[in-house]
């Protein structure tokens, strides 16, 4: 056993705990990282709620990057010394890995949300319990984690991880919403809902992908600074009057593309009456309660030709993708730093506090 310190969730919505842990070494396929920062996605403290049946203590953290420390049987991908992100954990066999599609591999849930192994074990352990691990294929709210050779992605030596962190989830998802799951097209326009880091991601996705204009809709004033900063055209306080009439100022004929990121019901029923014909929804943000619905003008959808969509890590093929995004970055071309803070490990729970009050958009805990 390999001796780390973990931010601990006690019990569903306590407050994250600095513990001593121990973590087993690393099994056939897996990958022992030394975690140098980890970023705090929304998943992160959806699963903190319990809402997935999650057993506690455990140990969450989905935004990993690291260094690798020692690797199990049959890994060739990466070894020792080799600086890595962590991302979502796929099979690698059904028919969507095996069609480089592995977001939408068919043992997502078990592989990414169960937080045990397949048989069940964990990999961690504090004064002689278990706690619930493997969450993403990685609990990376952790100074040592175990992944697996599907969810590490190799970076080059001069990497900065502390940077590069939010693109094993956040960053991906709403750039990747723009440019890979709606597949834009220069010069059509997209309405972005919500100005946190997926949000604002899919602004710099737009602007990638030749996106105009593009209008992001945000209750939050700095944060809808910080998108024209990173390249929306308009931004929009949905509480300042009707949202339609406001965006339709703009896009008589409506959006092309509209991508919620908010997760609010009310803004998704908006949404749906925001596109032109053929016209193409995309849905990432999780709503808080888990039988939500979403209610389709069938007649108008008919006629306009409209698509609805979910989307589940911005339809990534990591190994290609995440690459992709840290070239844009260094292009000058991905601006994302524009809105992460980092923060000491220590300070998880200062953190999320500040992310919650709107005072940090992305944050990214350095250990």
């Amino acid at each position: 056993m390999i001796d780390a310190i973990a931010a601990v969730m006690p019990a569903a919505n306590a407050a994250f705990e600095i513990q001593d842990i121990s973590v087993a070494a690393p099994g056939p396929g897996e990958v022992l990282v030394d975690v140098k920062a980890v970023g705090i996605c929304h998943s992160d403290l959806v699963m903190v709620s319990g809402a997935f049946g999650t057993a506690f203590p455990a140990v969450f953290g989905h935004e990993g990057a690291g260094i690798v420390l020692a690797v199990g049987e049959g890994v060739r991908k990466v070894a020792p010394g080799d600086k890595v992100l962590l991302t979502f954990n796929s099979c690698g066999e059904c028919r969507h890995c095996r069609a480089d599609d592995p977001a939408y591999c068919e043992h997502f849930t078990a592989l990414n949300m169960a937080c045990a192994r397949a048989d069940g074990s964990s990999r961690l352990h504090s004064h002689g319990h278990a706690l619930s691990d493997n969450f993403f294929g990685q609990s990376s709210f952790a100074s040592r984690a175990i992944a697996t050779e599907r969810n590490v992605v190799k970076l080059d030596d001069d990497a900065d991880l502390a940077l590069l962190a939010p693109l094993g989830c956040g960053i991906q998802t709403g750039a990747g919403a723009v440019m890979r799951s709606l597949e834009a097209k220069p010069g059509q326009s997209l309405v972005v809902i919500g100005g946190g880091s997926v949000g604002l991601s899919a602004v710099l996705g737009g602007v990638v992908a030749g996106c105009a204009p593009i209008i992001l809709i945000e209750p939050q004033q700095g944060r809808r600074d910080i998108g024209v900063e990173v390249g929306a055209t308009h931004v929009i306080d949905p509480m300042a009057g009707d949202l339609a009439e406001a965006v339709r100022a703009i896009l008589p004929g409506g959006a092309d593309l509209l991508v919620d990121t908010s997760g609010n019901a009310g803004a998704m029923t908006a949404a749906l009456g925001l596109i032109a014909n053929k016209g193409r929804v995309g849905l990432v943000g999780l709503p808080a309660a888990m039988d939500a619905t979403l209610a389709l003008p069938v007649i108008q959808w008919l006629t306009q030709g409209g698509t609805v969509r979910g989307i589940v890590e911005g339809d990534s093929d990591p190994d290609r993708f995440l690459p992709e995004l840290a070239a844009l970055h260094r292009a000058g071309r991905l601006p994302f730093d524009r809105f992460v803070t980092t923060y000491p490990f220590a300070e998880i729970n200062q953190a999320i506090a500040d992310a919650h009050s709107g005072k940090a958009i992305k944050v990214v805990l350095t250990l």
